[in-house]
């Protein structure tokens, strides 16, 4: 099981991470938006800074540009940043280009296809070889499809090599859910995160066990 934190929120990383649950966070440039941080190397070479002395094993940033050569230098700068930085980009024709320069520039670089909608998008982030596919689970039952075996089918498609990272998830109960659908890597919103470890009754248990400690 693979659980990464989907924010850009300094202070929850470093909340979370001592529980030694989470092995990275991710970013994109509407969740640095939200941080009320400006979308810039300057921001994300600070981010990467903060994660690596929170412990984390990877931060995963979205690069963005209007043409398809901004967009392979932005993604190149990320790189270059650390290696513990994987690079996202969309899984389209702009993106998979971009993918392929950076793999000839900086052959170490993991890469996440991101936008991830449609099974032929897995196929084609497979057949490339990319660390991740992420597609984006709540997005999808939004728009009115059948979340649930669209990801049975982009499951079989990724194959050995390329993980499906779930993204877009609302509640801990959708996490479990797919969880048993046999879905091992996921990225979480703060408030899933933050309400995972959530049970009454283990409150309950715990403050007996104290008090019982105490005499």
């Amino acid at each position: 099981m693979k659980l990464l934190i989907d924010t850009a929120e300094r202070s929850l990383w470093q909340k979370l991470a001592s529980s030694g649950i989470y092995c990275g966070v991710t970013t994109n440039p509407l969740l640095i938006q939200r941080a009320g941080l400006s979308c810039s190397l300057e921001t994300l070479s600070e981010l990467h800074r903060t994660a690596v002395g929170a412990g984390f094993g990877e931060i995963q940033m979205q690069s963005w540009g209007e043409t398809p050569e901004v967009l392979s230098d932005m993604a190149l700068r990320l790189a270059d940043l650390g290696p513990e930085v994987v690079v996202k980009l969309p899984a389209t024709p702009a993106g998979f280009s971009s993918a392929s320069r950076l793999r000839l520039e900086r052959r170490e670089t993991r890469v996440t296809m991101t936008a991830i909608y449609a099974p032929g998008q897995v196929i084609a982030a497979a057949a490339f070889g990319a660390a991740y596919a992420a597609p984006y689970y709540a997005r999808l039952q939004e728009a009115g499809e059948d979340a649930d075996a669209i990801l049975t089918r982009m499951q079989l498609a990724a194959g050995t090599d390329t993980q499906l990272l779930l993204a877009s998830l609302r509640s801990v109960e959708q996490v479990v859910h797919l969880s048993s659908q046999g879905h091992r890597c996921f990225t979480l919103p703060p408030p899933v995160a933050q309400s995972l470890l959530e049970s009454d009754l283990a409150a309950k248990a715990v403050a007996e066990f104290d008090a019982a400690a105490r005499g």
